[in-house]
């Protein structure tokens, strides 16, 4: 078995990487060798990303096509297809898929022979694992497989949640499905808690444009999240008379 320096662990207060929808990154290790790839698995689980491993070229065409990973780590020497024939294969399926290519092989010509068949990376045998950490995310920022989660994305207001990258927004965890415009009006009444909200405020900061006898679109529309995010609980969206809206935790 190739040597191999483990240096250093995923670096904590890192900032976390996440799918456009805000589920965890998925990555594929391909190698035969099981410590490696137990290795691998251990550091990429720890950077919060979920893996699947397979240790020869069908396998890992398999894995693919279930998996579908966000970025894949290939050894070039397999049992059966090398990773270049197992990469062609993958570009087949999913033909922007970022490849980092893992293997002993040190010669320049080789490191040329991998990119060229389509592959982003290279990294030879013995490697760190922080270096192939470091290299994956670069990859996939590039790629837009995955951005940045923003600590503060999650708004919070009693047991009414909405996550402004993901989209999502849960009720005492149970998942609210929202159209694009009842979103932003949630999002501005969560951005301002405990805070009346006029119409023309909410007209102005949800619509774009300046208040002009339109107030039963507002009216309509906080009708529309009453119905989704308070029916059958206890409210959370408020009417104060001559005055607006404003949203506060439930009592």
């Amino acid at each position: 078995m190739a040597a191999m320096r483990i240096e250093g662990e995923a670096t904590p207060g890192r900032v976390e990487l996440r799918r456009p929808d805000g589920e965890p990154v998925r990555v594929l290790v391909v190698d035969d060798e099981p410590t490696l790839t137990d290795l691998l698995s251990m550091a990429l689980r720890y950077e919060g990303w979920q893996v699947r491993t397979a240790a020869d070229g069908m396998a890992a065409v398999r894995a693919a096509r279930q998996f579908r990973p966000d970025a894949v780590v290939l050894d070039v020497m397999l049992p059966d297809l090398d990773g270049f024939q197992v990469l062609r294969k993958l570009r087949a399926d999913n033909d922007s898929v970022p490849v980092l290519f893992l293997t002993a092989r040190d010669a320049v010509e080789e490191r040329v022979a991998g990119l060229t068949v389509g592959g982003d990376d290279y990294v030879t045998k013995p490697f760190s694992l922080e270096e192939v950490i470091a290299r994956l995310r670069a990859l996939l920022r590039r790629s837009g497989f995955a951005v940045a989660a923003r600590p503060d994305a999650v708004l919070t207001v009693g047991d009414l949640t909405l996550d402004e990258d993901s989209h999502e927004v849960r009720r005492d965890g149970r998942l609210i499905t929202l159209t694009a415009t009842e979103f932003e009006l949630l999002r501005y009444l969560m951005r301002n808690p405990r805070r009346v909200l006029s119409k023309a405020q909410i007209l102005d900061r949800v619509w774009n444009y300046d208040f002009g006898g339109q107030a039963n679109v507002v009216e309509l529309y906080i009708s529309y999240l009453r119905k989704k995010i308070d029916a059958g609980r206890q409210p959370m969206i408020h009417t104060l008379r001559g005055a607006g809206y404003l949203l506060k935790p439930a009592e």
